[in-house]
């Protein structure tokens, strides 16, 4: 079960939103600027929020009512973001090795690698990588880290079709053969049917009536 509620303001915009779902792959679907990274950030307290509750089955991660609330790296979220953001200046490994830091029970980094099929390439560096290649490296950091819940944040952004072809077996499978329930956000309808055992609607900070399917 996954369930959150999230308050916060930007300037002009207000993010008022919350979904509980059974599944374990979750979609929240939106246009750009309906308030997505935005939710996730709070959820991860790497944005200012107004209130945020965020809980995992019977774990309650944040509750900021309550004064429960802890820094982004006690809460063991995976980030998987838009671009990777792979620490330029660290080989791959080492870019595996500093999401590890925090994790109570961390996987080794040949291991993770081994997960997203590149085994070998620890020596190498971010800008050596293709655009796949930096994602999966990024998948591989946030499973080193040995988190709670994987967010996926428009996982597919800038890759072409063949690439974005080659990522996808590799987040199925976070999906399928894991424990990790995950959050994806999402304007593209395609990343939404590959992915996604159920959905949520966020337009302009608020829910949205969307078709929910069957979980699966």
């Amino acid at each position: 079960m996954i369930a959150f509620h999230v308050r916060a303001r930007r300037d002009a915009f207000v993010l008022d939103f919350g979904a509980r779902s059974e599944a374990r792959a979750l979609a929240v679907e939106g246009p750009s600027g309906a308030g997505k990274t935005t939710l996730l950030l709070a959820l991860a307290g790497l944005a200012p929020a107004t209130s945020v509750r965020f809980q995992i089955d019977d774990d309650v991660i944040v509750d900021t009512d309550a004064g429960c609330s802890p820094p982004p790296h006690r809460r063991r979220i995976g980030f998987i973001f838009q671009d990777a953001r792979l620490f330029p200046h660290l080989t791959v490994a080492d870019n595996l090795a500093f999401g590890a830091r925090y994790a109570p029970r961390p996987i080794a980094v040949e291991a993770a690698l081994d997960l997203v099929d590149l085994r070998g390439f620890g020596h190498r560096w971010p800008q050596s990588l293709s655009g796949g290649e930096a994602r999966r490296v990024a998948i591989a950091r946030a499973l080193c880290m040995d988190p709670r819940i994987l967010f996926l944040d428009e996982p597919f952004a800038g890759l072409d079709a063949e690439r974005r072809s080659a990522l996808t077996p590799y987040l199925k499978r976070l999906r399928d053969e894991t424990t990790i329930p995950l959050i994806l956000v999402s304007h593209d309808p395609r990343d939404i049917a590959a992915l996604a055992q159920d959905r949520v609607g966020l337009r302009d900070g608020r829910s949205a009536s969307v078709a929910r399917p069957p979980l699966r």
